[in-house]
């Protein structure tokens, strides 16, 4: 048995509104830096903690967590399309583990998920179906949403689950760091748009899918240009979150209330709670060293961007 991990933060806006060459070729280098350490580590299982954008979980039912048994992408943003590769029977036992621990989580043999796990499997793996993998959703936008301690007790779960497995697991983790991008909430939009956010938006027409997709890319134009039309990204509290991962702290999260992060980082920032899960999951191996640790905010992906990798102390990685 052996782990690794790697957290790092998505964006749909690469490629259509894209900060200067020099920023792009140093988030090309700390990608291609984590990839070739995860090749070195060679996992023979991921696990990939994501959160959705209302592509593939909606109020017709939304849980806090759910953990695909099959998924596939949609492909959104020009990301790769296609299912992913989950080991069935894996995942099961995972669920089942997890479940036994005392954590509930919903399962799916239908998951559909978006941008945010596809392009970490794209840019660190080559593929989404490079290496078996078990997705692991956390709602992060969707209130009620659940707190920092359930998201740590959940990776814990999976953590010890996987230490019992005689395999190299790797651990990933998608989202944040402070953002807030032009997400519609259920209680400010009209009739249609809540329709949608019920469910109606699993099967997009195609033409709405791209003007959905055209308020981002404008949205992220205004934003280089006026850092106040959205929420500021936070980089002080970027850099604190990164600092206590690194120092194992994770429950120091656990008194940090939803609507008290939403305030200091922006109401997308949850998608930090994959980071804290995957951190949680890795410690269950034991105390762990991160290495690889990158961050810049980026407002033309209108994001506190980072990446953060680790591995037990004891291990020959």
């Amino acid at each position: 048995m052996s782990a690794y991990l790697h957290c790092m933060s998505h964006t749909p806006l690469v490629g259509f509104v894209d900060p200067a060459p020099e920023v792009l070729a140093e988030v090309d280098a700390m990608i291609d830096e984590a990839r070739a350490r995860i090749a070195r580590f060679d996992p023979q299982l991921i696990v990939l903690f994501g959160p959705d954008h209302y592509n593939g979980f909606f109020y017709d039912v939304m849980p806090p967590f759910c953990m695909g048994m099959a998924a596939e992408a949609i492909g959104d943003f020009d990301t790769a399309a296609g299912p992913l590769d989950v080991p069935k029977a894996l995942a099961e036992g995972c669920a089942q583990a997890v479940m036994a621990a005392g954590i509930d989580t919903a399962v799916s043999y239908r998951m559909q998920v978006d941008h945010a796990f596809a392009q970490p499997l794209e840019l660190l793996l080559g593929g989404l179906s490079q290496c078996p993998v078990i997705p692991v959703f956390i709602n992060s936008v969707a209130v009620p949403l659940p707190g920092f301690k359930r998201a740590r007790l959940l990776g814990e779960s999976i953590g010890q689950w996987a230490k019992s497995l005689n395999l190299r697991v790797l651990f990933l983790a998608s989202g944040g760091l402070s953002h807030q991008p032009p997400v519609p909430e259920l209680a400010k939009v009209d009739a249609r748009m809540a329709d949608r956010l019920m469910g109606s938006g699993r099967q997009l027409p195609a033409d709405e899918r791209q003007a959905r997709q055209q308020r981002v890319i404008q949205a992220a134009r205004h934003f280089v240009e006026d850092q106040n039309s959205l929420h500021p990204l936070n980089p002080v509290w970027d850099q604190h979150f990164l600092d206590t991962l690194e120092q194992g702290r994770l429950s120091d999260f656990d008194g940090l209330g939803n609507d008290e992060l939403s305030a200091l980082a922006g109401k997308s920032t949850h998608e930090v709670k994959t980071w804290v899960a995957a951190f949680a999951a890795l410690s269950a191996f034991g105390p762990y060293q991160s290495e690889g640790r990158y961050y810049r905010p980026i407002p033309e992906w209108i994001a506190g961007f980072g990446a953060l990798g680790a591995k037990p102390l004891h291990t020959s990685l």
